[in-house]
């Protein structure tokens, strides 16, 4: 199994700088020198109302990992790669089955296996097929004068933000125009053996709001100018209570042997998503989980130390109402600066020469 492991990294990282310089700038997923708050910026950017992406078309692909078809797939790689010992070292990790439950071996006929080194670059390639769609349409529209002209004419005007299977195209146009692509994105799908998910693909307005990528991301207006809008990023109730029943679940009584033990653990899981979550509209937010993770704790301490009488619970345990033990102090979410991320569009480099590659 390590030498699966080690064999996979190092088709990474021969394979990984030659499909870079293919790759499309609207892709974030599992690239280098790129990470889900630079697709949130884009949509932050896109959804501005002067540049009119009023429409959102959520994508969803039923079971992608699951359901690549491996021949189209390795087509896509022959383009790139002729090295036939490279070749078939990719192919028999695709072939190279899985366990079931039970222990017994399944062939895989389609997919790549969820948890591999290679797999996420390869999902890449797979799904690049979108990204190639879209770019192309948009090369289409000219300069950009004549994609303002195109709009005034009453077509639309697209653009493909995505981020590994999860994607989103911000459509300046009609709801009609958002509607048409469930059928042309299915089409653009269909040559890699994948299909959208008909009950979680959505069409939404930017002033209703759409969750992505953990973020719940809405046009609404202006706080303090009552007659412009704006668009604001928060983090997604569904992330905010999968977080809540992470703490929850660390401070049942008999999880921890001492304080400064669950202190360590919670910091872990706290500072990790309100880094994530830092550079949105999330100050009310952290303010709440520092509030529900405090009193938390106390519950945790007056569980464990039933005799003791809430001053000398106080005194022992929160002095200051701060949560320490030892060099231990908890994190606190309500103290984490919020800092705006800046859009970096197509000026994020790669860590290789791509042009060299290409």
């Amino acid at each position: 199994m390590t030498a699966d492991r080690v064999v996979q990294a190092s088709l990474k990282l021969v394979m990984e700088p030659i499909f870079e310089a293919d790759f499309k700038p609207c892709s974030y997923g599992f690239r280098p020198n790129r990470r889900a708050q630079d697709a949130i910026a884009e949509i932050h950017f896109l959804s501005k109302p002067s540049l009119k992406y009023d429409w959102v078309f959520e994508g969803d692909i039923q079971a992608c990992f699951d359901e690549i078809d491996h021949t189209a797939l390795m087509d896509r790689v022959r383009h790139r790669i002729t090295d036939r010992r490279i070749l078939a070292l990719i192919k028999a990790f695709l072939k190279a089955g899985l366990l079931t439950e039970a222990g017994q071996p399944r062939k895989t006929i389609t997919g790549t296996p969820q948890g591999g080194i290679l797999s996420p670059l390869l999902a890449n390639i797979a799904l690049s097929v979108l990204d190639e769609h879209f770019t192309a349409k948009w090369d289409a529209l000219g300069p950009y004068w004549m994609r303002s002209k195109h709009r005034r004419a009453g077509h639309p005007v697209m653009r493909l933000i995505r981020y590994a299977d999860d994607f989103v195209v911000m459509v300046s146009g009609q709801r009609s125009d958002t509607d048409a692509l469930r059928h042309e994105v299915g089409g653009v799908l269909s040559s890699m053996g994948l299909r959208l998910s008909e009950e979680k693909t959505r069409i939404v307005h930017m002033d209703e709001g759409f969750d992505f990528l953990g973020w719940h991301i809405q046009r609404r207006r202006w706080r303090g100018r009552c007659e412009k809008r704006a668009t604001y990023t928060y983090p997604s109730k569904q992330s905010l209570l999968s977080v809540m029943e992470k703490v929850r679940s660390l401070t049942r009584r008999n999880k921890h042997h001492s304080l400064a033990e669950l202190i360590q653990t919670l910091n872990r899981v706290l500072r990790g998503w309100c880094n994530y979550f830092r550079h949105g509209v999330s100050s009310r937010t952290f303010g709440y989980l520092d509030h529900f993770t405090f009193w938390r704790i106390v519950g945790w301490l007056r569980k464990r130390h039933v005799g003791l009488n809430w001053g000398t619970l106080h005194r022992r345990y929160l002095p200051g109402w701060e949560v320490r033990e030892s060099s231990s102090d908890l994190f606190r979410p309500a103290r984490v600066e919020i800092v705006r991320y800046r859009y970096r569009g197509s000026r994020i480099s790669a860590p290789w020469a791509t042009e060299a590659l290409a």
